[in-house]
């Protein structure tokens, strides 16, 4: 029987996914092999059993397969262990995932990657993942440091969509060479000598590169890069979209120019 106690004594080697949203999608992605996380156990808020028959039902037929523990505990167990109240009183208590740098694999003909750099607000980070997975990406490059060390965070603002996506990891410079190398054009969402994402024809292999709110994209990546693509406003604005904002727009372009293409 999973013991709590280890997780409340030195939480930094466990992650915690709240909720059954995340929760669902994590058990997806083991199945789908996405993901390498073993889950510990599913802990549930003894007082709201009653109320969550369904989801407890989910979790027994997968606790068997996947081999975790379901365990019965106190709302101020979880709520030591969680940093929101969106939970609905059901937790998972996971191993970390481990990221591949390995993408040439899954590099096909029509392929659409995305590079994420520099968003350093998890939840933006969860927002642009749920774009990008909601628009069809083959997968995503991060850089060595990223945001999925607060894999439940992310995984909540991102719906589970980060633990469903194709995710490696890589140095973005030697990312970029690569995705070159194997025939990908590489656009950067930046205004500076930038064209329109309506005048810009993403009927071949794509990888956008998005930066965050503060730093934007390296330089070199800038100097490698094929385009700069921009968003028309509607209206004089001298501002800028949001990071996970600007992601969705793009993306959804891309994923309506790939679509028109196919038809």
């Amino acid at each position: 029987m999973f013991d709590i106690n280890t997780v409340i004594r030195d939480p930094s080697l466990y992650d915690i996914f709240e909720g059954m949203t995340s929760i669902s999608a994590l058990i997806k992605s083991i199945g789908s092999g996405s993901s390498d996380r073993r889950i510990f156990a599913v802990l549930y808020d003894s007082s709201r059993a009653d109320h969550k028959s369904r989801e407890l039902s989910f979790l027994k037929r997968n606790a068997e397969s996947l081999r975790f523990d379901l365990c019965e505990t106190t709302s101020d167990v979880i709520s030591s262990l969680t940093s929101g109240d969106t939970h609905g009183g059901i937790i998972a208590v996971t191993t970390k995932r481990s990221f591949s740098d390995v993408f040439v694999n899954y590099l096909t003909s029509g392929s659409f990657f995305a590079l994420i750099e520099g968003i350093e607000d998890p939840y933006n980070f969860g927002y642009s993942i749920r774009s990008l997975y909601a628009a069809g990406v083959d997968g995503i490059v991060l850089p060595p440091r990223n945001w999925m060390e607060f894999s439940g965070t992310v995984a909540r603002s991102s719906a589970g969509t980060s633990e469903l996506s194709n995710i490696f990891v890589s140095d973005p410079e030697t990312a970029v060479k690569t995705f070159k190398e194997h025939g990908f054009k590489v656009v950067c969402a930046s205004i500076r000598d930038s064209v329109s994402i309506y005048d810009y024809d993403f009927n071949c292999p794509i990888l956008l590169v998005v930066g965050g709110e503060k730093r934007g994209i390296s330089r070199k990546i800038l100097d490698l890069s094929d385009a700069n693509v921009r968003i028309d406003y509607g209206r004089e604005f001298m501002g800028s979209l949001p990071s996970a904002s600007a992601v969705s727009v793009i993306a959804f372009e891309i994923a309506r120019q790939k679509s028109l293409f196919k038809q």
